[in-house]
Order: structure tokens, then sequence, then C-alpha cells
């Protein structure tokens, strides 16, 4: 039986790659926080992990002739940009709220490093699983 890393790690590589994406936009919109008219952009977490879930179980994506593009089925797992809603209006049109956006911050990357310490204990059991210990 050969060990398939797609199925052993299930959607948590997924889970890390958004997470990823979302701690860029977030630390972008912190960074842009004094740009006039700059719109606050998150990622809807469950949304990307549903979509992730959803083309995991699809499979692989076959093509049936030679002049078809490859295409990766990770390529169709990019989540949604959304624009974040405003709590308070600024004179300037900025949509950045300092504070949320550093709590936000702050919890994908608790959440992130969760997902990094889930994984390596996955990798440590199959290690464990293939030295036979």
């Amino acid at each position: 039986m050969s060990i398939n890393f797609d199925t052993a790690l299930g959607i948590h590589a997924d889970a890390l790659r958004v997470r990823s994406q979302r701690t860029e936009l977030l630390a972008s919109n912190m960074a842009n926080a004094d740009t006039p008219n700059y719109k606050a952009r998150d990622i809807d977490f469950q949304a990307a992990m549903k979509m992730a879930a959803s083309h995991q179980s699809m499979g692989s994506i076959e093509t049936t002739h030679s002049n078809h593009i490859q295409v990766s089925s990770s390529q169709f797992a990019s989540p949604a940009v959304q624009y974040r809603t405003t709590v308070q209006d600024s004179l300037d049109g900025n949509t950045v709220d300092e504070q949320i956006e550093q709590a936000q911050f702050m919890q994908n990357s608790v959440q992130y490093q969760a997902s990094l310490n889930f994984l390596g204990a996955k990798f440590s059991g199959l290690l464990s699983a293939i030295r036979g210990e």
C-alpha cells in the first residue's frame, strides 16, 4: 500500500495555504492604514475551506486530448478576496480599522501556528509508521 500525502494530510495543507494568503492580506491592510481610499480586504476562511474540500474530493483533473492545457487542482482552490465591511466611516475613504486588523492578524497567526503544529505531528506519525516504531 503506497502513501499518498494528499490523503494523509487531508485538507490541512490547503488550510496552511489559505492562512498564508490571509496573513498577506491582513499585513497589506495594516501597511495601508493611512492610505486614502484604501479598502480593507480579507478572505472568508470557512468558504475557502469548503471550496478546497469540494475540489479535493473531485481528485485530479484529467485531459482527454494532447492539446488541452495542463491544470492542477490546486489552481482552482484560490479563495475569493472580499472587502471588509466598515465599522466606522473615515473622512479619507480608508476602511482599515487598525485594531480590528491587528486582532485578526494575531488570531490568524495563532491558527497558522496550530496548523503547522498539527501537520508536524502528522509527519512525525508518518515517519514513525515508515520506520516501524
